[in-house]
């Protein structure tokens, strides 16, 4: 699968442009004020969202949000949330490896640039608050899809060790990528939230997912410098094979 048609054209860029429906008038929610909420961000950027403004934008006093969220941080939570369940309603993004474990990496990776791309300036917020478990790498820090992440390449017939290791070189590349393209897109993406990797989840939070539970103590563990090696080293190899093979 490729991200270009036959033009050269950049398909997840297409796929994101125009495509929001319009809000309708429907009573006060917590989806209602999320989604108010992430349409705001998109506009104007995160540093301007307050709950002031916010519920001038849904036409209600500021303390009738708090009925539905406890305030900004809870808000910031949600946001991601919401954002990160996009992938849900990605046709493309495929739950399982039924085409092999390279098209459903290729897959998920078009759909999370997709939501980057369709929300620039709230991406920066999947790279720093993950709602569930800090200890798992942005910007797949859902529980939900790291779940379906190491089941598809396990099903695939990756053992548990390779299955983390990719998902390790699959969020950082993930990462570094997204980052820089939003930036391109008026996204702030500094200073980002310090996170504390041994926070535990809240009671339960893992029930659903017996994967990421049963290799959270690898998921967790700290291998910076040798996946930077390793990318490096992959790096400079695909800039050997340009010098070896110029274009004409």
């Amino acid at each position: 699968m490729s991200a270009r048609d036959e033009q050269g054209t950049d398909a997840d860029k297409a796929v994101v442009a125009g495509d929001e429906p319009p809000s309708e008038r429907v009573p006060l929610s917590r989806d209602r004020i999320v989604v108010a909420a992430v349409e705001f961000i998109d506009e104007r950027g995160l540093p301007g969202l307050t709950m002031r403004r916010l519920g001038e934008r849904l036409g209600v006093e500021a303390m009738a949000l708090y009925r539905y969220v406890p305030g900004r941080e809870n808000l910031l939570d949600a946001i991601v949330e919401h954002v990160v369940g996009e992938l849900r309603e990605d046709d493309d993004v495929a739950s399982s490896p039924t085409h092999g474990w390279q098209d459903f990496t290729q897959r998920l990776a078009h759909g999370i640039r997709r939501v980057a791309l369709r929300h620039p300036r709230v991406f920066p917020l999947v790279a720093s608050r993950p709602p569930e478990a800090p200890w798992l790498r942005p910007p797949l820090r859902s529980l939900e899809w790291v779940e379906v992440f190491l089941e598809a390449l396990i099903e695939d017939g990756f053992s548990e060790d390779d299955a983390v290791s990719a998902y390790r070189s699959f969020t950082s590349f993930l990462l570094g990528h997204l980052l820089l393209e939003v930036a391109a897109h008026d996204a702030d993406v500094g200073p980002l939230d310090v996170l504390t990797p041994d926070e535990p989840p809240g009671p339960g939070a893992l029930d659903d997912y017996p994967l990421v539970a049963r290799l959270r103590d690898e998921l967790s563990a700290d291998h910076a410098d040798v996946e930077f090696e390793d990318a490096l080293e992959s790096l400079l190899a695909r800039i050997a094979l340009v010098q070896a093979n110029p274009a004409s």
